[in-house]
């Protein structure tokens, strides 16, 4: 048996209660279980409580990425509709037409009227051994889509001229020197630049490939690449450029043979 008393202050009889000894334990050990299984349950319910309260928040995120990405598919199948147009009013003028330039992130670029230019009638006189660079770089006829354009001036700076050209057209050397450099270039693509009497130089941008290596000696005429659309391009085309003393000057002042 087990006996308890409870005495109140002020009270002059205590209170008495006995019980077996089993029934003690039993309410004990039930007791015990009881609260842990309280615990039990607050911890186990407290993460599926957090869960169940960000289901329609996350149910609102789904639904605003599901109307993005509607309207980025709709945002791309538009771009293709407007590339296949521009693809066939391309084909419709001719690979030769220089084509409008899309900015791709880059700042704006400055056209200039177009120009045609070609070699002269019959074959080109061409010196032996290096040579001032006055002979033009090219045997068909092409577009000057962009010319010399000096610092300062209200279109952006452009150092000697664009001509656009099919892709593969050869390219020849403007004069007689040696290949100082070849490379590619994020502006420029695949270039190539020769060393030439009196501090000039020339420098052949945006080939598709290369027909010499750095060191070659090159004679006037001699072609050195074929004309692409590498680096910053938007259309095959050469970009043609004549330094003199590390300065670039207008190639028309010094080739005499476009018309």
């Amino acid at each position: 048996m087990v006996t308890l008393m409870i005495h109140r202050d002020g009270d002059v009889e205590s209170r008495t209660y006995r019980g077996p000894l089993w029934l003690v334990r039993t309410g004990l050990i039930t007791g015990s279980v009881v609260a842990v299984l309280v615990v039990l349950g607050a911890v186990l319910y407290t993460p599926i409580a957090r869960t169940a309260a960000s289901v329609p928040g996350l149910k609102r995120e789904l639904a605003r990425l599901r109307a993005e990405n509607r309207q980025v598919t709709e945002l791309a199948r538009t771009l293709a509709e407007v590339e296949s147009r521009y693809e066939q009013v391309r084909s419709m003028l001719g690979a030769d037409v220089v084509p409008a330039r899309r900015h791709l992130g880059l700042e704006r670029l400055a056209v200039a009227n177009a120009l045609f230019a070609r070699a002269p009638s019959g074959p080109p006189r061409y010196e032996i051994g290096p040579s001032v660079p006055h002979h033009w770089p090219l045997d068909v006829r092409g577009v000057i889509t962009r010319g010399q354009v000096s610092p300062g001036a209200a279109d952006e700076t452009h150092p000697g001229m664009d001509v656009a050209v099919p892709r593969g057209t050869p390219i020849r050397a403007s004069g007689g020197g040696v290949v100082i450099e070849i490379g590619e270039d994020a502006e420029y693509g695949i270039f190539a630049i020769i060393n030439h009497p009196d501090g000039y130089e020339s420098l052949y941008g945006h080939a598709s490939r290369l027909l010499v290596r750095r060191g070659d000696s090159v004679g006037a005429g001699q072609v050195i690449a074929l004309s692409g659309s590498t680096g910053r391009s938007t259309g095959p085309h050469l970009h043609f450029e004549i330094r003199r003393s590390g300065r670039s000057i207008d190639p028309s002042s010094v080739v005499r043979e476009e018309s």
